[in-house]
């Protein structure tokens, strides 16, 4: 009987469990733990980007932009002096 579900595989499973531990920001050793894995870059190949997270991103370096960088804020700090 077809459920008309996905065919996806139980090791599907590891990559979805190692992003959504990545993106609520387990660190890289806390990944490898997790895993089991020795190196990271086998850590790293079960790290995917998502789409919520691009969007993310996208919002921190546009808020960002705004303040300026930490040189030119420094700039300003001591041309106020």
């Amino acid at each position: 009987m077809d459920a008309g579900l996905p065919k996806i595989h139980f090791h599907d499973l590891r990559h979805t469990g190692n992003t959504l531990a990545a993106n609520a920001g387990a660190s890289i050793r806390e990944l490898m733990e997790r895993m089991g894995h020795s190196s990271t870059r086998a850590a790293m190949v079960y790290q995917h980007s998502t789409y919520e997270r691009q969007r993310e991103l996208d919002g921190l370096a546009r808020g960002a932009l705004g303040k300026g960088s930490g040189t030119q804020r420094a700039r300003e700090r001591k041309k106020a002096e």
